[in-house]
Order: structure tokens, then sequence, then C-alpha cells
């Protein structure tokens, strides 16, 4: 009786499961528009709670909306909502040993108030309105709480000159812009007008703000002392500093005007920030070697004395880059952070004695770790099939605490996983990703999905930059994900394969993917599209100029005519650092324009598209690309998104951009009688 009823039981949930698969929906724009994310979580010092940032689309104001959560650390707790307003401007912050309030910075108020840029606020646990603690014109960019919650450091920029307060002038009509530098502009900042970020001091029961620095130097990234007596902070000071991307490592006492120690010269990430050890006697950040690599740099954990600046590396026989947030083990034995490791990013522990590594978490991909006072670790996790939620490390291992997507997953018909590895023309090995329908034969018309960098690696995870792929696999076709040579996650030598040499050998290794694709009888060869944004736009231009298989394309904010970015867009200190003048080295300039000279071999139909203010990659790029194969008679179209910079930031036009993306495929590679009927 026992055995039949569990049969019975068995017979009965397996049909429940295959009528849940059945009843999903595919993975459509309402899905995408739906999926969440988690961002900055912060651990209590007492490790009973978390402050997490949630990002979500408000569709009727276009725009993403951002709150704060809280999480208990026990299981069975459930979040709460803290802030129900959607401008949270991120970076949350516990206040003193026995947090009883946060910080955050957020833009409020009138529109005026708002114009100023995003203030520092407190939030009180045990209720009430969240009050502004500073009210500054341009705002506040950055800050990091005193251990003992009295006072803050502040990253402010100075003020902009007032137009209509400027003798000599005095109109509404906006100063022309006046440039010395030699890196002049940056993607959403527009052109770089030479005003610096200093430090303030804030005390947060008074508000009265104190200039710690000031001066013709940038400092950043400021981080306190655990006995509250002094700051580290990194600042360029050389004589170059505009043009390489060295940075000074300094220490102060929190007094204005003292002055500063430079404890070492080295390349880190923009977004690291020094970590003080919990006795005060090294600072750790992740540090790169000469600035040549700079955009192939693979960071490691670097320790400095807080006294002489000496350093010594940690974890150095792992082949294998950390990402730039570094934090410290509760008993100051190690650091821990997460390391990207072949289409993974795992939670990682070194130890500080003897470099001995540690993974901390599963499968999958991990990001944002922050530790208690008790040795428990915050940090979010993410797979396949499954967004990124928060999760707890403690004695007993890891799990989650968060389940904002629990009922998304239920209901949205996701793609199956199949990862690879192939062999390039030159022997290297090439591993990837194949995403695929969940119930559909082969072969299939398939997609190369290019991403973007090249520093960064396509990984097991599900993300809003996770949703083209989803709909694509929804809309029937197979997926190609390939980390090509220049990806993160394989080593030095195979992230720094394309220095100076740009298209080449990713061509190769994107062809061999999708060789083993064919071969394997997945992708019908007759039916091969190829897309992609930012790098990922430049190899898709580079691959249609170099072969004719494929039948569709889609290049987003992307250039194929490198010479002409020369001084067009960020890039100028990567330029002379790596590929040199054209007017000296113009055979290489020239040959990593190829695919511009080369546009007379294009076959493909090929949609362009970009971000009308993007410094990144200009959508010049994109529009001699177009103007290209529109003489030379080439089915083709130019889409500019206006007023977006290089990632499109509205929830309309990023569906928009899917949606594109998906019909140019459609259209090209599908039966007409079965696009037709669409």
């Amino acid at each position: 009786m026992r055995r039949l009823l569990f049969l019975f039981t068995a017979l009965v949930l397996t049909q429940a499961a295959a009528h849940a698969q059945s009843v999903a929906r595919p993975f459509d724009a309402e899905a995408a528009n739906s999926l969440q994310r988690l961002v900055e979580p912060e651990i209590s010092p007492d490790g009973r709670w978390v402050v997490y940032a949630l990002r979500v689309a408000d569709l009727a104001k276009d725009k993403y909306q951002t709150d704060l959560w809280l999480a208990p650390t026990t299981a069975g707790g459930t979040p709460r909502r803290l802030t129900f307003s959607g401008d949270i401007g991120g970076k949350p912050r516990w206040i003193g040993p026995e947090g009883a309030a946060i910080v955050f910075l957020a833009a409020r108020g009138s529109d005026d108030d708002k114009k100023k840029g995003a203030q520092l606020w407190r939030l009180a646990l045990a209720g009430g309105e969240a009050e502004p603690l500073t009210d500054l014109r341009g705002g506040v960019e950055d800050y990091a709480v005193s251990p003992d919650g009295g006072r803050a450091v502040l990253v402010v920029q100075e003020e902009a000159p007032d137009p209509e307060k400027l003798a000599g002038w005095r109109r509404k009509t906006p100063l022309p812009i006046v440039i010395d530098g030699f890196r002049f502009k940056q993607d959403r900042e527009g052109y770089l007008d030479g005003r610096r970020k200093h430090l303030q001091l804030l005390d947060l029961t008074s508000r009265r703000l104190e200039a710690l620095t000031q001066g013709e130097f940038d400092e950043v990234a400021p981080a306190w002392s655990p006995d509250g007596r002094q700051l580290a902070f990194l600042s360029r000071r050389s004589p170059e500093r505009d043009r390489t991307e060295a940075t000074g490592l300094f220490v102060m006492p929190v007094e204005a005007g003292a002055a500063a120690q430079a404890l070492a010269t080295l390349t880190t990430d923009n977004d690291a920030r020094p970590a003080w050890s919990p006795d005060g006697r090294f600072i750790a950040l992740p540090i790169g070697d000469e600035t040549k690599w700079g955009a192939y740099q693979q960071w490691r954990p670097g320790l400095f004395d807080a006294g002489s600046g000496a350093v010594r590396m940690l974890g150095g026989e792992l082949d294998r880059g950390w990402q730039p947030q570094l934090t410290w083990a509760a008993d100051g034995t190690a650091l821990i952070g997460v390391v990207d490791d072949d289409r993974q990013s795992r939670l990682t522990r070194v130890t500080v004695v003897d470099g001995q590594i540690q993974r901390l978490s599963g499968p999958g991909s991990a990001s944002h770790a922050s530790v208690a006072r008790d040795g428990r670790v915050a940090f979010l996790a993410s797979a396949w099939q499954q967004p990124a939620e928060l999760q707890v490390l403690d004695a007993a291992g890891p799990r989650p605490v968060t389940a904002h997507h629990e009922g998304w997953r239920r209901g949205v018909a996701l793609s199956r996983l199949r990862e690879f590895a192939t062999k390039s023309a030159d022997g290297t090995e090439v591993r990837g990703l194949l995403a695929l329908p969940p119930d559909a034969g082969v072969p299939l018309p398939t997609v190369l999905l290019i991403h973007g960098g090249p520093n960064s690696q396509d990984a097991l995870e599900l993300s809003t930059r996770s949703a083209l792929r989803e709909r694509l696999v929804a809309a029937g076709y197979a997926v190609l994900l390939v980390n090509y040579r220049g990806s993160s996650g394989r080593g030095k030598a195979f992230q720094r394969a394309i220095f100076a040499d740009w298209g080449r050998l990713e061509v190769q290794d994107l062809h061999a993917a999708v060789d083993w694709a064919v071969k394997q009888g997945v992708a019908d060869p007759s039916r091969l599209g190829v897309g992609g944004w930012s790098y990922g736009g430049i190899l898709t231009n580079a691959l249609i100029a170099a072969d004719t298989r494929f039948k569709a394309a889609v290049s987003g904010a992307g250039s194929a005519n490198q010479l002409s970015m020369f001084g067009t867009d960020q890039y100028a200190v990567q330029y002379e650092r790596e590929m040199g003048p054209p007017w000296a080295q113009r055979e290489r300039w020239l040959k990593v324009s190829a695919p511009f000279f080369r546009a007379d071999r294009i076959r493909t139909p090929t949609l362009f598209l970009g971000g009308e203010k993007d410094f990144n990659v200009p959508i010049s790029g994109s529009e001699q690309m177009y103007l290209a194969l529109k003489m030379l008679g080439v089915p083709t179209q130019l889409v500019i998104y206006p007023g977006q910079f290089h990632g499109l930031s509205l929830p309309s036009y990023q569906r928009d951009w899917e949606a594109r993306f998906i019909t140019w495929m459609d259209r090209h590679l599908k039966p007409r009688t079965q696009f037709a009927t669409k």
C-alpha cells in the first residue's frame, strides 16, 4: 500500500511539473521587464540584517526605480521594503557598530533639489522618514562612514561656474567648454572640464562640513582606518597623471590640511576601494601589472603595509582575475572576494599568511561580498536559470535569504544549457555556452551572440543582460555564447592575446564555435546570424567583412574604421599605450580598421544601432558602416536612440533593441511563410 501511494504521489508530482512547464509563458518583453536587479548588499555589523537595493522597471514612467530593502539573515525571515520613492542612488551603508541606522545616496525633493545631484540621507531603522544630511550643489559622488558612526568623508566634485553670476557673461547660455587635458571626454560625463574631486568631512550630528583636501588633484575611494584616525584614498598625482592609468595609494590623518603620505603607485580598477585590515596594519587593494595592459588587466589581491607601503601579492599561483571589491574576513586572517573563472564567478577566500585559495560558493555567478563581525558573509548569487538573489554564508554554508524571483521563475520558460569546448584554427581551446529552446528539435537557426568588453565573460547567470539571450531562445533560436581570446576567466595569456591586434584571433575563435555547433547538428549552416553590443558590435563588423556565412547581422554600438575613432571616443590613454599614434603606426591602425576597408566584401544584411550621445563607441562608427552598406546595395538599417549613452538606460529602449534584433533575424533566417505568420 505504501509503495502504491508513493508511486501515485510521484506520478501526480511529475504530471504537475510537466503541466507547469507547459503553461509557462515564453520569455517575452513582459518577462524581461519583470526581471529585478539586486545590488550593493551590506550586512549589518552584528550580522543580523542585510540592506540592499532593488531595481525594477517602471513602465508607466519608462525608467528604472530603485528602493532599499532589509532582509534578516536568520532562516525563514521575510525581507521588508524600507523606501518607496524609487529614487535611491545606491551605496547603502550602516552607521556605527550597533547599526541602528543606515545612510544612502538619493536625489530627492523638488526639481531644483534633484538638479543638484544625489545627497547623503539617513534612515533610522526604528521608524520615521529619512532625513537629508547634505545639500551640496553638484551632490555627493561617494562617501565612507567612520567606524564609530559619527562622521562621514564625502567625495565632492568642484562646483561648475554659474553663467549668470560670472563677470563678463551674465546670461543663461552655457559657458564654452575649454579643454586642456589629454583625456578630455568620458561616456555619460561628457567633455571633461578639469573640475577636481576632493574629500570633505561631514559631522553626522551637526552636519558641519569641512574640506580635507583641495588643489589640482582628484581624491577618490576613501576608506577609514579601524581606529577612525586615518583615511586611505586613491589619487593620481604624477606629472603624467592625465595620460596614464597608474594611481597612487595615500594615507592621511583625518584633519583639514593634513599632509598625505604616498604609500605606493599602482594600477587598480576604477571601482576598487582600499580595505583596511581589522587591526589597521594593512591595506588591501586589487592591483594589476604595468599600465600598458590597462584594458586587459587581471586584478590580484595586493597587501600593503599601512606604514611603509611595502606590498606583497596573495594567491599568486591562481591565474585568474579577481573582481574589484575586496573585503576582510572578520578575524583578519584572509581576504574575501569574487574570482572570475571560466564561465563562472566564485566567492573566494585567500589567506594572508600563505595565500591559500578556498572556494566559498558553488557553480554560477557570485558578486558583492560583505562581511559582519561574527564572520557571516552576504553576497549575491545567480545561475543559468536563477536571477541573482541574496545569500548568506555562515558555518553551515551558503543559503538564500531572498526570493524576489520565485513566482517569476515558475511562470517563465527558460533556455536549456549546454557547455562546450572546441579548438580554434591555431589549436587554442575555446569555451562557451549554448542556449537551447526547452523542447525544440535540431538543427535550428542559430545566433552567435557576442559579449562586449572584451575583458568580460559569458557566464552561468540570468540577469537583465541575459534578456536578449532568452528572448532569442523563446523565438526558436539556438544561441551561441563564446568566450573568445581577450575574454576574462581564462588567465593572463588568453586575455592579453589580442593586445594591439583586434579582430583577428577573436574572429578565429568565434568561427571555431560556429563550426562546432554545425558539426554537432545543432546549428543550421544555412541559417546563421550574428550580433552583439559594444565590442560585440565591433566583432560583428569584423565577422561579416571576413566571411559570408552569416545571413543576418546586428551590430550595436560598434565600429569598424578604428582609425576614425581616434580623438572621437574616450580611449586616448589606451590608444597611446597600446596602439601608438596613427602617424607612427599607420599599418597597425589600418590592420585593425580592415573591416571598414573591406566593406565591399560584405553580403550580410546588417542592422546598426547605437546611442546618440555615446562617447565610448560613438554613433559615427555605426553611421559609417551603414552608409558603406547603403552605397553597396546591401540591405541595412540604422537605429539611433535619442539621448542615450553607451548603455541603453530606459526600459522601452532596451526592449526595442531586443525586439529589433529578433525581427531582423526572423526576416533573414526564417522561411517567409513562417515569418509572415508571426
